[in-house]
Formats: C-alpha cells, structure tokens, sequence
C-alpha cells in the first residue's frame, strides 16, 4: 500500500471531487496510482459506492471506445486499486474499503468516508427547502458553506461523458444555491454580499444574464449609472463572442429603463432655463440648428453633390426703377 496508517481523529478516508481530485487516506494522499484506469474506476465507484456495477456499465463509462480487451483492462484496474488501497474483500486494510466483486459486476465499501461531493449535495439541499419554508437565516448558513465547499467544477480536467454528465448538475445546483443567495441579499439590500454572490455566479456561468441585471439594477438604484452600461456591455460582448446571441429583450428592456430615464433628468437639470418663460436663453435657441421639413432627408455627401450639379439661374437686372426716374424727368421738362 502506498498510504501509511496514522492516527486521525476524522474519518479515515476523505474524497475531494469538486476542483481538483484528492483522496486522503489515514492522512496521507494517495499519489500514485499501480494502472492507468485504476484512479477513474476508484472515482466513478466512489461516486456509486454501495451500488452493484455490472461489467458492461463500467466499460461503457470507463472504456467507451475500446475494443474486446477492456475485459482485461478492467481486471488489471481493479487488482491495482485492491493494492494501492489495501481494498482486498476478505482482508481489507486499515482505511475500510473494499472492492467486491459479485453478480458479474463490482461493489465499493468505503467505511468511515468524508466526502465534498455528499456535504455539498446536502447543504444545497437542506437550505433550498430551508429557504422554501421561509427560515432565510438557516437557508444563508446552509447555502453559504456549500458555495464555500464548491471550490470548482467536478474532477476538473477529466472529460468522461460520466464526469460532463456529473458536473452539469453539480454547476446547475452551485447556480441555483447561489440565485438564492443572491435573491436574500436583495431583499435585506446588502449591496456587498450582492456583488459577492454575483461574481461567485460569473464565475461558474460568464453567460448567466440573471446575475448581470441584478448588478446592473443594483447599481442604477445606487445611481452609478456608468457601471450599469459597463455590465451591459460585458454582457452584450460576450454573448456576442462566446455564443453569437444578443442579450435577452428583459436584459435590454432594464438598460432602457435604468439609463435613459437617468440621462434625461440629469439633461434637464443641467440646462439652464429662462426665469421668465421656462424656456431655455434666447442664446441657446439661436444655436439649435433649424428644424428640417418633414419629409427632408438629412445630409449626405450625396445629396450635397447633387445640389452643386444643379445649373445656377443668373438674376436678372431689375430696370423698373431706372424707367420710373425717366419718366419723372419727362414729366419735369414738359
């Protein structure tokens, strides 16, 4: 066995699955591993323990794409994880685990077992209903220790169907853990926790539109409008970027509604306003630039070549007032 035994006053086996994978043994972490396969069998029936594994569900997992020999493979894992963890059946060693073989499949024991994935699955469970029967101060205390347990997505690096298939519920139970955290902090207007809570969010789903309105709505209630447009934009870009889509109309529907209004109220207390008629200086009148014509396109470089082209009509001279004086001097000398 590579694992010494040591005296622990906790169990005597703990299992990290969430980020990175460690196993810990009497103390001691299991580093070396006798057969390539044999760390993902221990972790896919440390996932299963207690239950009975054919030998076609472990190929299927374990070997998709293998041919007639992963009957061999799989014998080889497990004699390797019987020896690096002392897990024989009928002699185990001092950690408690045993790998059993019976009704053409294998069963793993594991006695005095802390595992990450269990608590975190608890936690979230427990304070969601807590959460449910209106208790919010156990729902914060359950839900708070299991995003503190959620130090990363399922065997993180491993890409097994199995493990993609884990980690997505996992990632949607941090999600849901986390929207109730984020919705508590709300309600109590705890503006810190808020943006805790929503950058703990961005960290697990960049694309999670829910916690982007809430930043931006928490900061339009705060005022800082520029902030609201910043976590639009990122939001806009990436998933833009990422997943070639538009943010979502209720997502654009909040920026209009945060800064339009806000820029407008601050436009009109600005502009200075005449103390007579409430209308704005005659100074600023003359420079606003005269309104077009209903139907008049606006300028173009085009419409403006065009209007050069046009012949230019000379003005003809205007010799009414010369033929009036001659007459008044006719009138004069008769």
């Amino acid at each position: 066995m590579t694992t010494a035994a040591t005296e622990t006053a906790g169990p005597a086996v703990r299992v990290r699955f969430l980020g990175d994978f460690e196993l810990t043994v009497n103390g001691t972490p299991v580093q070396r591993w006798r057969a390539g396969k044999a760390r993902g069998l221990f972790q896919y029936l440390a996932v299963h323990r207690g239950q009975m594994l054919t030998r076609d569900r472990l190929y299927a997992s374990l070997w998709p794409d293998a041919d007639s020999a992963a009957g061999s493979s799989l014998k080889v894992a497990a004699h390797a994880l019987r020896r690096v963890l002392d897990a024989h059946p009928d002699r185990p060693g001092d950690s408690g685990i045993q790998l059993v073989y019976r009704d053409f499949g294998y069963v793993l024991h594991i006695s005095g077992l802390w595992c990450d994935l269990d608590r975190f699955q608890e936690l979230v469970h427990t304070g969601l209903r807590a959460a449910a029967a209106g208790d919010a101060p156990l729902a914060r205390t359950r839900l708070r220790a299991a995003i503190g347990l959620y130090g990363g997505e399922f065997l993180r690096g491993e890409s097994a169907d199995w493990v993609v298939e884990q980690r997505e519920y996992l990632r949607a139970l941090a999600l849901r853990a986390l929207g109730a955290l984020r919705a508590d902090a709300e309600a109590r207007e705890d503006f810190v926790e808020l943006i805790e809570v929503c950058k703990r969010t961005l960290e697990i789903d960049r694309h999670h539109e829910e916690t982007y309105r809430a930043l931006m709505a928490a900061h339009g209630r705060r005022g800082e409008l520029a902030c609201v447009r910043r976590w639009y934009e990122l939001c806009a870009r990436r998933m833009r970027d990422e997943l070639a889509v538009a943010p979502g109309p209720e997502t654009q529907r909040l920026l209009g509604t945060l800064i339009p209004a806000a820029a407008r109220a601050a436009a009109a207390a600005a502009a200075p306003v005449s103390a007579v008629t409430g209308a704005p200086p005659a100074t600023v009148r003359a420079l606003r630039p005269t309104a077009r014509r209903a139907g008049t396109p606006a300028w173009s470089p085009e419409a403006r070549t065009t209007a050069l082209a046009r012949p230019v009509r000379r003005a003809r001279p205007d010799n009414r007032a010369a033929a009036a004086l001659a007459r008044a001097a006719d009138q004069a000398t008769a």
